[in-house]
């Protein structure tokens, strides 16, 4: 099965569990940046938080870095999981 092809995460009970769980972690990220960003906005209204703003921002970015990491490795995940599935159907026959 092709990478982000919905079938992919609904094939079987594992595959449903494994792909809620990606997106929770997903979720908790996206939140995080956001928090960070925001956190970081407030505090470069005054000069003496500037720095710690700063940090704020790199470790948003790197959040929202981390996202499209996580989709892919779910993916690749999921097809190697329907890869096991295609061999074991294979042997069957």
């Amino acid at each position: 099965m092709p990478l982000f092809s919905h079938e992919n995460r609904d094939r079987n009970p594992e595959t449903r569990r494994v792909y809620a769980l990606f997106e929770l972690v997903y979720t908790f990220v996206d939140f995080a940046a956001a928090v960070c960003f925001t956190i970081g906005s407030v505090m470069f209204f005054r000069d003496s938080l500037m720095t710690v703003a700063t940090w704020f921002f790199t470790v948003g970015s790197v959040f929202f870095m981390a996202k499209p990491t996580l989709r892919l490795v779910r993916e690749l995940k999921l097809a190697a999981m329907g890869d096991a599935d295609d061999l074991a159907d294979r042997y069957q026959s």
